[in-house]
């Protein structure tokens, strides 16, 4: 075991330094204005097994500043899923989502589902998590103090913050659970060719419907053969080459 363990290490230890030299030379790279130079040092560091939302940040603007849209759209996308709090990151993202031809406009939504929405997007799944932990913990030191008081009044007050904690917790785990249910069942990938067609079959016989082109971000809902069908943020629908988009 010992020695799988220091084979590992020789193997691995190399391996970072490797990677640290190419970063920092893609680093020195793009400061001097050489961009296709930190592109490729960049996406070399990708081959060999290394990811950060950094690395794809930086790739991303090598590409952005080469405008090349697509590949510079999905670098920040590829960042952001790595680091979805990050602002520098998103600024990015919108900076070269501005230069895609497609301005898709999202319809919002309206009533008590838009309300819903809003309400479980006010926290990530980590953090509905946490929320459900600590009332759990606040039900548990009440539920004591209610258990060990002597006082009706204290009783009472303990008995019905446990119960609020225990319900808190539960409508916590609730939205945890979905948030995690939702993010695991959308795919999207980002368009990579100038322009292709959208129809309304997955065939070349099947009518266009509309047109997309480099950069757009679309949803993934089914793939068949060498098609996959899609969804944009505007509820339009519609089945396109797969060839045409790089999944996210």
């Amino acid at each position: 075991m010992k020695r799988i363990l220091f084979l590992l290490l020789l193997i691995c230890v190399p391996m970072m330094g490797q990677n640290n030299a190419l970063f920092e030379k893609a680093n020195e790279a793009y400061n001097n204005g050489n961009y296709p130079e930190a592109v490729s040092r960049y996406t070399e560091v990708l081959k060999n097994g290394e990811e950060s939302a950094e690395l794809y940040f930086n790739l991303g603007n090598a590409h952005y500043k080469l405008n090349y849209i697509a590949e510079s759209v999905y670098n920040f996308e590829k960042a952001l899923l790595l680091d979805p709090t990050d602002k520098t990151i998103k600024n990015n993202l919108e900076f070269a989502s501005n230069m895609v031809i497609d301005d898709i406009k999202v319809i919002p939504k309206s009533g008590l589902s838009n309300f819903i929405t809003n309400a479980i997007s006010i926290f990530s799944f980590n953090g509905w998590a946490w929320i459900a932990i600590l009332g759990v913990v606040i039900f548990s030191v009440l539920f004591l103090l209610y258990y060990f008081s002597i006082a009706s009044k204290w009783k009472r007050v303990f008995f019905t913050v446990a119960i609020s904690a225990v319900i808190i917790s539960f409508v916590s785990l609730i939205f945890a659970f979905y948030l995690s249910s939702v993010t695991q069942n959308k795919e999207f990938a980002i368009v990579f060719a100038e322009e292709v067609s959208v129809r309304n079959e997955p065939n070349l016989r099947g009518n266009e419907l509309f047109l997309l082109h480099e950069g757009t971000k679309v949803q993934i809902l089914n793939t068949f053969q060498n098609w996959v069908e899609l969804e944009l943020v505007n509820g339009s629908t519609g089945w396109m080459d797969k060839s045409s988009i790089k999944f996210l």
